[in-house]
Formats: structure tokens, C-alpha cells, sequence
């Protein structure tokens, strides 16, 4: 007796309940069909598994042989929700779909080597889809994160056949975006190399939903020295960490797996999408302008998600069916602005004709005496200080990052009773303030360290006391006396409603989002004695420290 059918039909009962809550457009017919594991044979000889699904039926006036194409290039399989998201899903639409498994992964040849060989794989593919009888219709290339990475990989040489890609949370270089010098955003790093490590395992997705691996991955995350993280991890030393490690984003090292540099030779249409707690964010509003400064009309839609957020997902989705398929079949898509925000505060969807948008100015919101945000500098007051201890570490609570435990806006209230996190609140604005755009924060720092990190964030505070993360980052300083830190947080779209309160955030760390600085002064990698760090933050007419955003000039400056 076999039980694999009534799996089947409670697998498609999920999926299309899902399709359902997330809103996908609506299903052309729900027959389908899968061939599996069908054969590709790249350049080198090694062989590409992957997925056909397609309408059982063309739609009404169409040929089946001639319906889009929806390619997606993946290293984490065919089965389970990706084949429903993406094969079920887009072949009730009406659409062809084939699912490629990258090398090294679930049943095809070769080894995994992360962001290499996707561009020649890639290229195979499509050559080999140009041969196949029922692949007449344009191709749309799709995908979310590291398989929207393998978009970009053949975008720049595309061949004719491709009329459309939409690349979701991602960018042109993926994780070498995450890799700033003396820098580690450890927590992804580590997630990612414990997912693609054990993701054949069995029962390996079901362990990631329950999170019951999150232990094992803390205990790799609390390591010293880093350099050790893998091995703690998974038993044995893992070749992606250690190139991480040991290669920032500014190493020729990664020539060929970062590509933005190809973003000029991109002439397929793209339709970009995103959220504004995504830890690939920055990098894919950069990719956009970069289209835009090439000449061509890109399409960008920001929505208030998060790295995992299903909700992004069918958005992206959404772009696939209501605007690719339209460019694979030949027809003009529906108009709409080349750029689509989600307004938090307000939680309103706009359209603006450019990223950043115009009409919005700069402003100045002084870190003042007495944990206040005003308008001016206060002229001759003492700095503010703490102590960062990296035994005791200031943790991360929220904000972008790759697991979807703990993610996205948070109340960060827990997070600021502590000692070293200290705090700079205006008073209740008497109008909306709308921030819209890119924001930054110059901090005058002294620390009794050789090394130290500066982490910024900026919070809406509501008339409840709730303090909400908007956006952040952090840098790595090493300081010279009094020194000038700038840091650039993430973009954002939000409006801080009348009655509530600005505040900004200021620590020396976010563990484990972001590594333990140990304050030596040495390489981070092979650290391995925390020190103690005393910080200063000056905040004087010398020494003005601010944050820095765009506000929509119509609206009253702050008090």
C-alpha cells in the first residue's frame, strides 16, 4: 500500500490554500503536469537535473508549445514549497516552467561551489530549452535570492529568447555584499552554511521550520576563533565560510561570482523586487540605479517584508505572471510607475517615477544632552558613554537577516534598558514626518580600544512607549582620538505619525547578527580574548552627531 498520492493531494491542498491567503492572481486552470528529473548536459559534461511543469491543457487561443516559459535555476531543490510556489503555481497560470537543480545539489552532477559556474550553467540551460518542441513561447527568468543570483549570472548574455527577468531579494553579488572588510554578518553566514550543508539530510526541511537546529547554530556562532565556526557547525571545514573569512568584498578574489560590473550589457527588461527588512536591500537599490544610469527602464517594487517573508514571495510572483508572461507573449504589460513603495507608518502602497524620489531634503536630527533628538547641537556638554562587553554582548533583536526567526520590525524596548545601548528621543512631533530614501548618521566617537564597532538604528516610538526598529547597520572603527564615524543604514519609506516620537539608537554591537568586535585590534578571523571597551559618543557643537534623513520638504521641520 502506498501513501506518496494522498501526499500528493494534501500537498496540493497547502499549496493552493496558500496561493489563496498570499493572493497569487488568479489560476488559468488547475491540470497540470511534471516531468522529472529530466537531463541537461552543461558545457563541461556534467549533469543538470530539473523539473518541466506545464498546463494539461493550453489556455483558450493558445498553443501549449508556445506559452511563456518560466526558467528558475536553484540550489535548493525542486520539491516541497519551492515546487509548489514555482512549478504548480505558474503552470495553473498558464505557463511552462522548468526548475534546474544547481551542480551539486539534489541528484545533479558536479560539486556546489557557491556563486561559480552559474553562468556557464546557466547558459547550457537555456541553449538546451531552445531545443525542446513545447518551449516556443519567450522565456521569463525567475527566482528568489540565490537563485536570483543565477539570474544575473546569464542576464548580460542572454539570448533572444529571454523577454523578461524578476529578480527577488537579491543582487548582482550576492553574499560578497555581506562581506565588508573586518566585517561578518555572522548569523546569515552561518545559517546559510548550515542550510545548503544539510539540506539533503533527512527531514532537513522540517527541522528548519521547527527550528530545532537553532542550538547547534548558536553554539557555532558563540566560537572563538571564528576561523573555527565551521567546524563547530558541521564537524569538518566548509570551503564557502572560509572564503568568506578570509576575503572581504573588496578582494579580487571574488572576480567573476561579483557582477556588478556586467550591469551595463543587462538589455532584458527586469522587474525588481524586494523588502525593506531584506538583508540583500541596499545592494538591489543599487542594481536598480545602476540599470537606470545604463538607459534602460527597470521596475522596482518595495514591499515591507523580510528575507523569508512569503508575502515577498508572492509578489514576486505576482510580477511573473501580470508583467513577464505579458513580455514573453509579445503584448505591452499593463503601465504602471517604474517604481512601487510600500509607505510604512501609514502602510500605503505609492508610486514615485525615480529611487530615491524626489521632493525629499535632507535633515539634521542632533544626538543632544539628556538622551534627546532636536534640531540644533547642544554647544558644550560632556559625552555619553557606555561599555561594550564582548562576553556579554549587545544582541541583536530584529532587522534584516536570513533566518526568519526573530526578523523584521521588533519592539526593541527589551533592548534598550540595557547599559550599553543608549538612546536619543525627540519629542512628540506635532506633524507627520515622512522619510523617504536614503539615510545615514555621523557619530563622534572615542573608545579606550584599538578596535570597536558603532551600530546605529533608527525607531518609531508610538504613544504607547513601543519602539519599533525602522532601519541600522554597522561599521568597524578604529579610532584616533575623537573620530567621526558615518554610518549608512538602510534605506527605508516611513511615516512618523503625529504624537509619536524619533529615536536613534546607539551601541557597539548586534550579536550575532553581526560578529563579537573583541576590541584587540586584530584580525577577526583568528581573534580570540574579548576586551572590555569604554565608548564615549560626543554629541557638542564641535562635534554634532546626527542622523540623517530624508524628509519630504512639505512637511514641518522637527522642534
Amino acid at each position: 500500500m502506498t501513501t506518496r498520492p494522498k501526499m500528493d493531494r494534501t500537498m496540493r491542498a497547502v499549496g493552493w490554500a496558500a496561493q489563496r491567503a498570499l493572493k497569487f492572481p488568479p489560476a488559468v486552470d488547475r491540470k497540470v503536469t511534471v516531468e522529472k528529473d529530466l537531463k541537461i548536459r552543461a558545457d563541461d559534461g556534467v549533469t543538470l537535473l530539473a523539473d518541466h511543469w506545464a498546463p494539461a491543457n493550453a489556455p483558450a487561443g493558445e498553443r501549449i508549445e508556445q506559452l511563456p516559459v518560466v526558467l528558475v535555476r536553484t540550489a535548493y531543490g525542486s520539491g516541497g514549497p519551492l515546487g509548489w510556489m514555482y512549478g504548480r503555481a505558474l503552470a495553473e497560470r498558464g505557463m511552462h516552467v522548468l526548475v534546474v537543480r544547481s551542480r551539486g545539489t539534489f541528484g545533479s552532477g558536479g560539486v556546489f561551489l557557491a556563486m561559480r559556474n552559474e553562468r556557464e550553467d546557466g547558459l547550457a540551460t537555456l541553449r538546451w530549452l531552445a531545443e525542446q518542441p513545447w518551449a516556443g513561447g519567450g522565456v521569463v527568468l525567475a527566482g528568489s535570492s540565490y537563485f536570483g543570483y543565477t539570474q544575473w549570472a546569464v542576464a548580460a548574455d542572454a539570448p533572444v529568447q529571454v523577454k523578461a527577468m524578476v529578480p527577488h531579494i537579491t543582487s548582482l553579488r550576492l553574499a560578497v555584499t555581506l562581506l565588508r572588510p573586518d566585517r561578518m554578518e555572522l548569523d546569515t553566514l552561518l545559517n546559510w552554511v548550515w542550510n545548503t550543508s544539510t539540506q539533503e539530510r533527512p527531514r532537513a526541511l522540517m527541522r528548519a521550520m521547527l527550528g530545532s537546529d537553532r542550538k547547534h547554530i548558536a553554539k557555532a556562532m558563540n566560537a572563538l576563533p571564528l576561523v573555527d565556526g565551521d567546524k563547530i557547525l558541521l564537524g569538518e571545514e566548509s570551503a564557502f565560510y572560509q572564503e568568506c573569512l578570509h576575503h572581504d568584498q573588496d578582494d579580487p578574489y571574488w572576480k567573476g561570482t561579483d557582477l556588478s560590473d556586467t550591469v551595463g550589457d543587462v538589455t532584458v527588461p527586469v522587474s525588481s523586487v524586494t523588502g525593506w527588512y531584506d538583508i540583500f536591500l541596499v545592494d538591489q537599490l543599487k542594481d536598480f540605479q545602476r540599470l537606470v544610469e545604463a538607459g534602460r527602464n527597470p521596475r522596482l517594487t518595495v514591499g515591507p517584508w523580510w528575507h523569508a517573508d512569503a508575502r515577498g514571495m508572492a509578489a514576486s510572483i505576482s510580477e511573473v505572471v501580470d508583467w513577464g508572461a505579458a513580455l514573453a507573449r509579445g503584448e505591452a504589460p499593463a503601465e504602471r510607475a517604474p517604481v512601487r513603495l510600500f509607505v510604512m507608518g501609514v502602510d500605503q502602497w505609492r508610486d514615485f517615477d525615480q529611487w530615491p524620489p524626489a521632493g525629499y531634503a535632507e535633515q539634521r536630527w542632533h544626538l543632544n544632552p539628556g538622551a534627546a533628538l532636536g534640531a540644533a547641537p547642544t554647544r558644550e556638554v560632556p559625552p555619553s558613554s557606555f561599555t561594550y562587553d564582548p562576553v556579554s554582548p549587545t544582541p541583536s533583536l530584529g532587522g534584516p537577516k536570513l533566518d526568519a526567526n526573530g526578523v523584521g520590525p521588533k519592539d526593541n524596548r527589551p533592548l534598550e534598558k540595557r547599559d550599553d545601548v543608549l538612546t536619543f528621543t525627540s519629542e512628540a512631533l506635532e506633524t507627520d514626518v515622512e522619510v523617504i530614501g536614503e539615510v545615514s548618521a555621523e557619530v563622534w566617537v572615542c573608545a579606550d580600544r584599538p578596535s570597536c564597532d558603532v551600530f546605529v538604528r533608527l525607531c518609531d516610538v508610538s504613544p504607547n512607549g513601543k519602539s519599533t526598529n525602522i532601519c541600522d547597520d554597522l561599521v568597524k572603527v578604529r579610532p584616533d582620538g575623537i573620530t567621526k564615524v558615518t554610518v549608512e543604514l538602510s534605506p527605508t519609506a516611513h511615516v512618523f505619525r503625529r504624537g509619536h516620537r524619533i529615536r536613534v539608537q546607539v551601541s557597539a554591537g548586534a550579536f550575532p547578527r553581526f560578529a563579537r568586535n573583541l576590541g584587540s585590534g586584530e584580525p577577526t578571523a583568528t581573534a580570540v580574548t574579548p576586551h572590555k571597551t569604554n565608548m564615549e559618543i560626543f554629541h557638542d557643537a564641535e562635534h554634532p552627531s546626527a542622523i540623517l534623513l530624508p524628509v519630504k520638504q512639505a512637511t514641518a521641520h522637527h522642534r
